[in-house]
Parts: structure tokens; C-alpha cells; sequence
């Protein structure tokens, strides 16, 4: 990393939650091309949170080249990246001043999504309807409430993934910054599980299946809503999915989860196979609306998250459902318990791997042709030692014949026939099982070649 511009005179770096008013500006290095941005703040402003990123990001003030970038966008060597000032806890929306303190309904509220807490982790059950974090319009979200958990040793919460505002489920909260750093890797590593419920319109073909859709935000909607994108701009995106029970064909209870992490891919990616989670109006339109009393809230839940603990345990943690999703449960015949499915770790095949084997593939189809080639000449009559091979340009003028493409040589015209070795003019010469050929024809001769002795037959190669 180099800094272009540093009025903090620290070579890019800055105490965390300092603001200097300096906004930063850097270069992106060798080591760092081709890599997240999101990643970019982890390898060189550790002390910059995830949350403070993100919301630089929706709010404009993050900026690659001059332009506006986002927490996924892949930066280049040479680039230059505009940092404003601020560490890792974001000053208040207008004063830059102490956060507003929160009322005894904020913190009841807080509390009361607690799932699991020690001194590194808080885990919690995101209520739908709640964002995850701030933005235009948006006053009222989990970041806000952290400051209910924040402590004079471990300083204010952090997150370290989102969810979508209408998904409910298990949300993983940082206590310090390592534990943060150390979170964030297990993400970025893919080595967290997540699994989500969801109740889908329709009921898939396939009852355990793998969807891969490559996924691009859509034009036109401000980065809003995203988009199958096949093309070379579509980020690479993997869900599997498994269909838990079913309510004759109208609707399916399945179990998904994501192997990549884009933004809103379980939805876009359920929507494409034609079965919309229910309720997603923003992907399946009026088709994920069911008849009846079933609720027109979202329906799909992080059931499930499984991640190592910075102290060597592991966080296992299962959210119960909200209150319209059991009730759409109870009134499709579901039953809770017949959905925590055994966690299998996902069948994936490296991208090299999967090289190697086409190569592999590839070159015993290659041998495979090459030994039939050969048992084809080994098979061929008498002619020469180029077997199974016609003779083309000048030398097939010589001998009259010409090549036709699929069949063997014919006659030219006008030509005289050649004559065959230890064969009366105009017979066939019998094949023998195993010999070799016993020689090749040459240039017919103007009177008849006295016959030769019979070639003697060798042994067959094996």
C-alpha cells in the first residue's frame, strides 16, 4: 500500500475512530490487485470496521478512481482510493458528536434479540422488518442498538456480516476488534455456515439441487436490486438448496444454503428456477404472494449459523422462527422439527480441479482414439509402411490414385492399375491374422513384375 496524499503523517494509517478532517487518499499496490475492497481495509485499516466500509459505501464517500464503489468491488494496481476521515466507530449522522442515548425501549428491544453472549460474541435474532444497518431514511436498525451492549473495556459492538431488512434470523456481533478481524475472516474464508428457511412458491423438480447463477446488480436501480448475469461482468454465485416438505404443488419449505456471498442470492437465485420465496415481491412479483390468510411478509429465516470461536470452540446457533413464519408453517401442515436436516459440509470441486480433470478427461479420450487408430492398421492390407494411411499429392499421382474424403483411394482416371506383391494381376491378396504388411506399392511397371517370395509373418505385438 502507498499513500498518495497523508495529512495524518502516519503513512496511511490512523488511530481507530480518530477524525482529523483529512479525507485519505491511496494507491492500490501489487499485493493488493485484484482484491476486495472490503478486503483492502482488512489487510491495511484493520482499524476501520466493516460497518464504517459499508456505510462509506452506501453513502457515496467511498470512491475508487473518482468513482463511487461498493464493498464487493474489485480494485486494480494503480487505482486510487478515496478514504474520508473516521475509524471504525462512525461519528453521528449530522453533529459528529456522542451518539444520541437510547431510550428504555431501544435497549429493551436490543436485549431482547440475544440468542447467545460471552466476551468476544453476540449472537442475535434479527427481528424482519429491522435493517441491519443506516442509510437514507433509515433510523431505526440493529447497528444503532449496539451501543445497549457497549462497555467501558470492550468498547461498542461491532458487525461483522447483514442481512436483508425483511430476513429475520442469526445475526454474529463483534465485541472487540479482533474478534471482529477474526469473524470476518471466517466469512471471507467461507468456512462459516449459514443455513436459511425459506417457503417458496411452487414446488421445485429437483429435491436437492445446486444452483450457479452468476449475479451483477441490475441497471438502472441504483444498485438496488441485483440480476442473473452470465456474462464475463457476473460474479460467480452458489446456493443448494433442499426441499424440506411440500404442501401439495402450491408451495415448498426448503432449506438453502449459500456458498458464495452476494447480495440478496438466495433471492434472485430461487426466483430464476421459477420459485420465488414467498413474499418477495421485489424478484417474483405477484407470483410470490399466496392466496388466503398466509402472511405477505417475507418468508425466509436464518435458521442456523455454525462459525469457529476466536478461543478454539465453535458457535453453533439455531433462531426460532418469527411470528408470521410459524404461523404460515402451522397453516401449510409444516412441522418445525422435521426441518433441522443434518449440516453436510458442501460437495465443491475447486476451479482447478475441475481443469485437471477436463485435461485428464481430455487425454484418455485422446489415447482411447490413438489405440483404435492403431488396431485399424494393424488390421489394414498389404501397402507399405505408412499403414491406414492414404497417399496423398504428387506421391498418389504416381501410383493413380486420388483421395476421397471418407472412403478409401480410388482409380484416376486413365491411370494403370498397380500391382500388389506376391498377388496375380487384378487378385486381392488374402490378409493373414497377425502379419505385417510387405511393403509398399510403388509406381506401376510397364511389363509384370516377376513374384516375390512371401513375406514371413512376424508375431503380433501384444
Amino acid at each position: 500500500m502507498s499513500t498518495k496524499k497523508d495529512d495524518s503523517g502516519s503513512k496511511g494509517r490512523f488511530a481507530a475512530g480518530k477524525d482529523d478532517g483529512a479525507v485519505r487518499q491511496f494507491t492500490v499496490t501489487k499485493d493488493d490487485d485484484g482484491v476486495r475492497l472490503d478486503r483492502w481495509f482488512k489487510r491495511n485499516l484493520p482499524e476501520v470496521g466493516f460497518a464504517t466500509v459499508s456505510r462509506w459505501a452506501r453513502t457515496g464517500q467511498l470512491r475508487v478512481d473518482g468513482k463511487r464503489a461498493d464493498v464487493d468491488t474489485r480494485i486494480e494496481k494503480g487505482q486510487v482510493l478515496r478514504v474520508p476521515p473516521g475509524g471504525s466507530v462512525p461519528p453521528s449522522i449530522k453533529s459528529g458528536g456522542p451518539r444520541k442515548p437510547l431510550t428504555e425501549a431501544q435497549i429493551e428491544l436490543a436485549e431482547s434479540m440475544v440468542l447467545e453472549k460471552d466476551r468476544a460474541a453476540i449472537v442475535l435474532n434479527k427481528p424482519p422488518g429491522l435493517a441491519t444497518q443506516g442509510g437514507t431514511g433509515t433510523h431505526e436498525h440493529v447497528d444503532g442498538l449496539l451501543d445497549a451492549f457497549a462497555g467501558e473495556k470492550e468498547g461498542r459492538p461491532r458487525l461483522v456480516h447483514r442481512l436483508d431488512k425483511d430476513t429475520s434470523g442469526v445475526l454474529l456481533v463483534a465485541r472487540t476488534a479482533g474478534s471482529a478481524a477474526f469473524f470476518a475472516k471466517q466469512f471471507a474464508g467461507r468456512t462459516a455456515r449459514k443455513i436459511y428457511w425459506a417457503l417458496v412458491t411452487g414446488v421445485p423438480e429437483v429435491k436437492d439441487g445446486l444452483i450457479e447463477l452468476p449475479l451483477a446488480k441490475q441497471p438502472g436501480t441504483g444498485g438496488e436490486k441485483m440480476m442473473v448475469d452470465e456474462s464475463p461482468q457476473g460474479q460467480t454465485a452458489r446456493t443448494r438448496y433442499r426441499v424440506i416438505s411440500r404442501a401439495g404443488n402450491s408451495t415448498a419449505w426448503v432449506e438453502l444454503q449459500p456458498l458464495t456471498g452476494r447480495t440478496h442470492q438466495l433471492r434472485v437465485h430461487m426466483a430464476a428456477i421459477g420459485h420465488p420465496i414467498v413474499g418477495d415481491g421485489k424478484y417474483g412479483g405477484q407470483e410470490a404472494f399466496l392466496t388466503g390468510s398466509i402472511s405477505r411478509k417475507m418468508h425466509l429465516h436464518a435458521r442456523r449459523l455454525r462459525i469457529e470461536h476466536p478461543e478454539g470452540d465453535l458457535i453453533d446457533v439455531t433462531a426460532p422462527l418469527p411470528e408470521h413464519f410459524a404461523a404460515s408453517m402451522t397453516q401449510l401442515g409444516f412441522h418445525e422439527e422435521d426441518g433441522d436436516l443434518p449440516l453436510e459440509a458442501p460437495k465443491l470441486v475447486p476451479e482447478k480441479d475441475i481443469q485437471k480433470r477436463a485435461a485428464k478427461a481430455h487425454a484418455k479420450e485422446y489415447r482411447k482414439e490413438r489405440r483404435g487408430e492403431r488396431r485399424k492398421r494393424a488390421d489394414a492390407p498389404a501397402g507399405g509402411k505408412s499403414i491406414g494411411r492414404t497417399p496423398t499429392g504428387k506421391r498418389a499421382t504416381e501410383i493413380g490414385t486420388t483421395t476421397k474424403p471418407g472412403g478409401g483411394p480410388r482409380a484416376k482416371a486413365g491411370a494403370k492399375p498397380a500391382a500388389r506383391t506376391a498377388a496375380k494381376p487384378g487378385a486381392k491378396a488374402p490378409a493373414r491374422p497377425g502379419a505385417k504388411p510387405a511393403g509398399r506399392a510403388t509406381a506401376a511397371p510397364r511389363k509384370p513384375a516377376a513374384p516375390r517370395k512371401p513375406a514371413v509373418p512376424r508375431k503380433p505385438k501384444p
